[in-house]
C-alpha cells in the first residue's frame, strides 16, 4: 500500500520508510485477509461463513469464535483466510458476502486486509517509555502499523521522535484555549491515521474530539481499573498500601478511564516499596499491557460489544 513520506529523515536519523517497509512485518500480509463478526447466534453461521469462502477459492488459515449464552446469545467469529486462490476481485468478493451471508444472519461485519498497514498516530506528555516501546516495536516490524505523526503537549520528546524520520506536533493545552487546541489537533488527525494512542497523554479529551474517532482512541492507565481513577494512581495505591499494582488499557469515552478495556496487568508489591518504587515497576507493566493492546487492535483481534470486548488472542 503506497503510503506518502512520514517526515523528513537524516543523518543519524531512522527513516521512516525503514519503520514502514520493515522485512520482519511482511511475513503474509500480501495475502491474509480478517473477517469480523457480531451477530445473533444461531445454528448454520460457521458453516455459511466457511461454504462462501470456500466457493469464492479462499483457504481459512486461523478461526476463533465465542457465544455469549447457549441459547439466544450474540455471536463473535474473527477468521482469517488467503486470497492468492480468489476467482473474483476483493471488491466483488464484499459484495457478494454482504448479499449473500451478511444479510441473512444480521451480521454486523468488517473485512480488513493484512498488507493495509493502519496508520497510528501517537500522542503523548513528557513520559516517554510507552512512546519509545511503540516507535522502535514498529521500526522493527513487530506493530503492523505506520506512524505519520507524534503529538505533544510539550517539546521534549521532539528530537527523540524525530530521530525516527516522524513528523512531531508540539500542540500546548492551556485552559483558556484548551477548545481550539483540540480543535487544532483533531484537525491534524481528520482522515490521516486510523488509530490514535494515547502513551501517557496526561490530559483529559474534550467529548467533541472523542466523538470524531469513536473506538480509534487506545488510552493506557496506569493502575487496574476500576480502582484508582483519575490522577496519580501510584500515590493512591501506595497510601491505600496495595498487594498489586497494575495498568489498564481501554478504548476512550466520553466517561474518564471508563471505556471498554482490551488489556491488562498487574504486579506484585509489598509494604516494602515506596511510591517511587511503584511507580517504576508500574511503567513496566504499562508497555506491556499498551504494546498488546495496540498489537491486537491492529491485527483486528478486537470487537467492542457495548462497554466490554471481545478480545481473540493466539
Amino acid at each position: 500500500m503506497n503510503r506518502v513520506m512520514l517526515g523528513q529523515s537524516g543523518e543519524g536519523n531512522i527513516s521512516a520508510d525503514s519503520i514502514q517497509n520493515s522485512p520482519q512485518g511482511l511475513d503474509n500480509a500480501a495475502t491474509t485477509a480478517r473477517l469480523l463478526i457480531t451477530c445473533p447466534d444461531q445454528p448454520g453461521i460457521i458453516s455459511a461463513v466457511s461454504t462462501f469462502l470456500y466457493h469464492h477459492g479462499a483457504n481459512i488459515t486461523d478461526l476463533d469464535q465465542h457465544s455469549s449464552d447457549t441459547q439466544g446469545g450474540k455471536f463473535f467469529l474473527r477468521l482469517e483466510f488467503q486470497t492468492p486462490g480468489l476467482d473474483c476481485s476483493l471488491e466483488a468478493l464484499e459484495k457478494n458476502f454482504a448479499a449473500r451471508v451478511a444479510k441473512g444472519y444480521q451480521m454486523d461485519w468488517r473485512l480488513s486486509y493484512a498488507r493495509d498497514k493502519k496508520r497510528m498516530a501517537i500522542m503523548v506528555s513528557r513520559h516517554d517509555h510507552g512512546l519509545m516501546e511503540l516507535l522502535w516495536r514498529t521500526m522493527r516490524g513487530d506493530l503492523p502499523a505506520v506512524i505519520p505523526m507524534v503529538i505533544s503537549n510539550h517539546e521534549d520528546l521532539r528530537s527523540e521522535v524525530e530521530r525516527f524520520g516522524i513528523a512531531y506536533h508540539c500542540v500546548p493545552v492551556v485552559a483558556e484555549t484548551k477548545e481550539q487546541a483540540y480543535a487544532q489537533m483533531a484537525d491534524l488527525l481528520d482522515g490521516q491515521v486510523d488509530i490514535i494512542v494515547l502513551a501517557r497523554y496526561m490530559q483529559i479529551l474534550s467529548p467533541t474530539f472523542v466523538q470524531r474517532f469513536p473506538q480509534q482512541i487506545i488510552n493506557i492507565h496506569h493502575s487496574f481499573l476500576p480502582a484508582f481513577v483519575g490522577a496519580d494512581p501510584y500515590r493512591q495505591a501506595w497510601e491505600r498500601g496495595v498487594k498489586l499494582i497494575g495498568a489498564t488499557s481501554h478504548y476512550v469515552t466520553d466517561e474518564l478511564d471508563q471505556g471498554p478495556i482490551i488489556e491488562q496487568n498487574v504486579h506484585r508489591v509489598s509494604h516494602r516499596h515506596s511510591a517511587a518504587e511503584l511507580k517504576a515497576l508500574g511503567q513496566d507493566v504499562e508497555r506491556n499491557v499498551l504494546l498488546r493492546a495496540v498489537t491486537w487492535h491492529l491485527e483486528d483481534r478486537v470487537i467492542v460489544d457495548g462497554n466490554k470486548t471481545v478480545v481473540f488472542v493466539k
